[in-house]
C-alpha cells in the first residue's frame, strides 16, 4: 500500500468523483481509477459505492478514510519535523486537550512561543481521555493535557497550577440553586446529563454511591456546551466541571459545586524516550517556566 495510492484515494473520498479528484491530483481520470481498482484488489474489499453524480464511501472505505488521513499526516508531520534542523525555528506542534481552563496555561506559553519564532504553528485537537491518548500513542500529537488516570505514569507528565471542581450547572430560578452545594440526596431523583466518560471517572461515580445504574440520566455529553443547551430548555441537571460555562452577567445558568467536592488536577504529559523535535523541545521549555511563573 503506496502513501501516493493513499493521497489518491483521500482525494476521491474528498471530490466525490473521480474526474473531481483526477483534477485535483493532475492525473488522468483512467489512471487513477486503475490505481483504486488496484487498492481495492489488494485490500479485498469494495471501497466505494459508484453512481452516476458521485461516489460515496462504503464501511470499509471509511475506515481506510480515518487511517489514511492520520498516515498521511503523520507523514507530513515527520517531513516538516526533519527540515526543521536549522538555526530556524519553523515547524508544526500538536496539542490534545479535553474542555478545560487548565489550557491557558498552555496558550500563554504558544503566545511566548510565537513571539519568539513566529513560524511556528499550533494545533489544538480537542477530544476525550482515550481519543487523545491513542493520537499521542501514534504520534499524531505531540502533547496533551489530562486529567488523572491509571495511564498516566506511562507517559512523561507535569502538574499543572490549575485544576476543576465537579459540580451541577442548573438554571438559576431553580430551587436547588438557592444552595450552596449540592449533595447526593439533592439529585437522587432529579434527571441528569452527564459525561460519556462517567463510568471511568472513578471520584465522580464513588461520590454517586456506585450505583449509576439507578440514577435518572436523561443524556450524555462529549462537549459541555451542548449539555448547558440542555439545562437552559429545563431538560435536566448536568454534572460538569467548573469554570467552562459562563454563568454571570444575563446567563439564565448558575453553578453549585458537589459537596464532599471533588477537585481534579491536570498533567501535562508527552511520551516517553520520544525525541523531541527542536521546535518541540523548546516549547516544553516554555511551558515548564511558565508552569512555574503561575505556581509562584
Amino acid at each position: 500500500m503506496e502513501l501516493r495510492v493513499l493521497q489518491y484515494f483521500l482525494a476521491i473520498a474528498r471530490e466525490e468523483t473521480i474526474s473531481g479528484a483526477a483534477q485535483q491530483l493532475h492525473i488522468t481520470q483512467p489512471t487513477l481509477s486503475r490505481q483504486i481498482k488496484e487498492l481495492e484488489d489488494e485490500l479485498g474489499k469494495t471501497l466505494f459505492v459508484r453512481s452516476h453524480k458521485k461516489i460515496t464511501l462504503t464501511e470499509e472505505g471509511m475506515i481506510l478514510r480515518q487511517r489514511a488521513e492520520e498516515i498521511v499526516n503523520l507523514v507530513d508531520k515527520t517531513e516538516l519535523e526533519i527540515r526543521s534542523t536549522d538555526s530556524h525555528l519553523k515547524g508544526e506542534i500538536y496539542i490534545g486537550s479535553g474542555e478545560s481552563h487548565a489550557l491557558k496555561i498552555i496558550t500563554k506559553a504558544i503566545k511566548k512561543m510565537q513571539a519568539q519564532h513566529p513560524d511556528i504553528q499550533f494545533h489544538i485537537h480537542s477530544g476525550n481521555a482515550p481519543d487523545v491518548i491513542e493520537k499521542l500513542d501514534n504520534g499524531l500529537i505531540d502533547f496533551a493535557l489530562l486529567t488523572p488516570n491509571s495511564k498516566i505514569n506511562d507517559y512523561n507528565h507535569m502538574l499543572l497550577p490549575l485544576s476543576h471542581h465537579w459540580g451541577v450547572l442548573m438554571l438559576k430560578d431553580d430551587p436547588l440553586a438557592q444552595k450552596e452545594s449540592i449533595t447526593f440526596e439533592d439529585l437522587r431523583d432529579k434527571p441528569l446529563i452527564v459525561s460519556k466518560e462517567l463510568q471511568q471517572i472513578s471520584d465522580l461515580v464513588e461520590w454517586l454511591h456506585n450505583d449509576i445504574e439507578h440514577l435518572h440520566i436523561i443524556s450524555s455529553y462529549t462537549l459541555l456546551y451542548n449539555a448547558s443547551l440542555m439545562v437552559e430548555d429545563g431538560l435536566g441537571y448536568a454534572i460538569c466541571f467548573d469554570k467552562l460555562i459562563n454563568t454571570t452577567g444575563d446567563s439564565s445558568l448558575c453553578f453549585r459545586p458537589l459537596s464532599p467536592h471533588i477537585e481534579v488536577p491536570y498533567y501535562f504529559i508527552w511520551k516517553k524516550y520520544q525525541i523531541l523535535t527542536r521546535a518541540s523541545q523548546y516549547f516544553l521549555n516554555i511551558v515548564q517556566d511558565t508552569i512555574q511563573e503561575l505556581s509562584q
